[in-house]
């Protein structure tokens, strides 16, 4: 089947060529969950589309270094995309910016998080549902904003003590996740360090890196990648 990536953000931090860019990252992540797609990109960030909602099998909506309340004409434009999209019954997945953009596409809630920075690795506790057999994962993050009110036609399936609407079901259609299961140990290190003090604050940052160079643990990337493969292919 054809997945369609909408790449809503770019890598680019100097030295940053090993990652290439957003949708590599989701390209080998499923690759090392031994899941399969034909894969097509789209930027839409700069008005590169699709030429149809029915182009791709599924869609996945990438993160992005905006914020969904900056409201351009591309995210508007984006937000129909996804109710239209769910209207014609395809599948769909969001991860941070994607998360949130489609909570705003269905009437959510999204601002800057009073609590202020979430980064690093954060355990989320799963609703009502294992995934491979664990009741909670644990996925790095790098976000502000939150979904603070989730739309009326979402589930909360997992929340944090941090991040209230984490992850959201719309129906069995729709998997959106706030943190990156993208975003390996490596890349998560390497951006803390380059940003910390400047675009992402400095005390939780450094928090962060002290945890993961003091206290490395596996994250739950892969099992993930089998849930969000399951939405896209609609298999139970």
């Amino acid at each position: 089947m054809k997945l369609g990536i909408l790449v809503t953000g770019h890598i680019d931090e100097p030295h940053f060529d090993e990652y290439v860019n957003y949708s590599h990252m989701f390209q080998q992540l499923f690759k090392k969950a031994g899941e399969h797609f034909e894969y097509a990109s789209y930027d839409v960030c700069e008005e590169q589309w699709p030429s149809s909602v029915n182009e791709c099998d599924a869609w996945l909506i990438t993160g992005s270094a905006s914020g969904v309340y900056d409201d351009t004409p591309w995210m508007g434009k984006l937000k129909k995309w996804i109710v239209h999209s769910h209207e014609q019954g395809i599948p769909m997945v969001g991860i941070c910016f994607g998360h949130q953009i489609i909570a705003a596409a269905f009437a959510g809630k999204v601002e800057k998080y009073q609590g202020g920075w979430g980064v690093g690795p954060y355990t989320y506790q799963l609703n009502d549902l294992e995934l491979c057999g664990l009741k909670e994962i644990r996925l790095n993050a790098v976000h502000q904003d939150q979904v603070i009110h989730k739309p009326v036609n979402a589930r909360c399936v997992g929340r944090s003590d941090f991040c209230e609407n984490a992850i959201l079901m719309y129906g069995d259609s729709i998997l959106t996740i706030q943190a990156h299961p993208e975003f390996t140990n490596e890349y998560e290190k390497d951006l803390l360090e380059l940003h910390k003090g400047n675009a992402i604050a400095l005390e939780p940052s450094q928090i962060a890196l002290d945890d993961m160079n003091d206290n490395p643990k596996t994250m739950d990337d892969l099992a993930v990648a089998k849930w969000m493969a399951r939405v896209l292919k609609k298999l139970p």
